[in-house]
C-alpha cells in the first residue's frame, strides 16, 4: 500500500524528505560532484576553453535546451488529474513551468552569439560525437519510463547540477566582464537565471518524486530512481569531456552502457 508523503519542513532542506530519498541523494552525490568538479567550467570561466571547445559546448548542449519543454510535456502526458496527490502536484508544476523553458532556449542562443557562435551554427550544426548522450537519455527516460523517473532524471538531476555549474561560471567576474557592457545583460541572462541561489526547481522536482512514491517505496523502485539520476549526471560528464578531452568520450560512454 502507498504510504502518503506530505512535506512539512522547508522545501530546500534534505531532512524534509523521507529517509529513502535522503539516502538516495547521498548515494548519488559523488556522481553529481564529478560534473560540478569538471575542468570545463574553470576553462570556460578563465578563457582557456578555446573556440572549438566553446562550439562543442554551445552546439552539443543545444538539443537538450531545445527539447527540455518536450521532456516536461512527455512527463505531463503521464499524469492523470485526481489519480493521486503526486499526479496533481506534478501536473500543476509541469503546466506552470513548460512555457518558461521556451524563453530559456532564446537566452541560450543569445549567450552563444555573444560568445562568438552564430545562432545559425547552433540551430543547424551537427552536435559533436558524444555530446548527444545527454539528449538521448533525457528523451528515453521522459518518453519510456515512469513519471517519477522522468522528473528525477531531468528536472531534479539535470536542472540541479546545471544550477551548480552555472554558478561557477557566473560568479567569475573576469568571465562576466569579458562581454561588452552593452550586451552583457542579454548575453548572460541564461546563466543568471540558472545560477540563482534561490532556484527551487530541483527541490520542487524532488518533492514531486517523493509525493509520487510515498514514504516507503519498494527498494527496487528507489534503486531505479537513483540509477536514473546517476545516468543523467554521467551523461552530463560525457558532454563536458567532449568539450575539453575528446579522447575520453568512448571510455565514459562505456561507463553509461554498463
Amino acid at each position: 500500500m502507498h504510504s502518503h508523503f506530505e512535506r512539512t519542513g522547508p522545501l530546500t532542506e534534505i531532512t524534509s524528505y523521507p529517509q529513502w530519498a535522503q539516502d538516495m541523494v547521498a548515494d548519488c552525490q559523488a556522481t553529481k560532484q564529478s560534473v560540478i568538479d569538471h575542468s570545463l567550467w574553470e576553462r570556460m570561466s578563465n578563457g582557456t576553453l578555446g573556440h572549438e571547445g566553446t562550439v562543442n559546448f554551445m552546439v552539443g548542449i543545444w538539443p537538450v535546451i531545445e527539447r527540455f519543454p518536450a521532456y516536461m510535456a512527455q512527463s505531463l502526458l503521464k499524469t492523470q488529474f485526481g489519480r493521486s496527490e503526486g499526479d496533481n502536484l506534478a501536473r500543476r508544476w509541469l503546466v506552470r513551468n513548460i512555457r518558461v523553458e521556451q524563453n530559456h532556449a532564446e537566452y541560450w542562443l543569445n549567450w552563444a552569439e555573444a560568445a562568438g557562435i552564430p545562432r545559425e551554427e547552433v540551430l543547424q550544426g551537427v552536435p559533436p560525437r558524444g555530446t548527444e548522450t545527454l539528449a538521448n537519455w533525457c528523451e528515453d527516460v521522459s518518453s519510456r519510463d515512469t513519471l517519477a523517473a522522468s522528473i528525477a532524471a531531468t528536472n531534479y538531476a539535470v536542472e540541479g547540477a546545471t544550477g551548480e555549474w552555472s554558478q561557477l561560471i557566473y560568479e567569475n567576474q573576469n568571465y562576466v566582464e569579458s562581454f561588452p557592457s552593452k550586451i552583457r545583460p542579454g548575453a548572460l541572462r541564461w546563466l543568471q537565471l540558472h545560477a540563482a541561489y534561490d532556484d527551487t526547481h530541483p527541490w520542487e522536482a524532488l518533492e514531486i518524486v517523493c509525493t509520487l512514491m510515498g514514504t516507503a517505496p519498494a527498494a527496487d523502485e528507489v534503486a531505479h530512481i537513483g540509477e536514473c539520476i546517476k545516468r543523467s549526471y554521467t551523461s552530463m560528464r560525457i558532454l563536458a569531456d567532449r568539450c575539453v578531452t575528446p579522447h575520453r568520450v568512448l571510455e565514459a560512454m562505456d561507463e553509461v552502457a554498463a
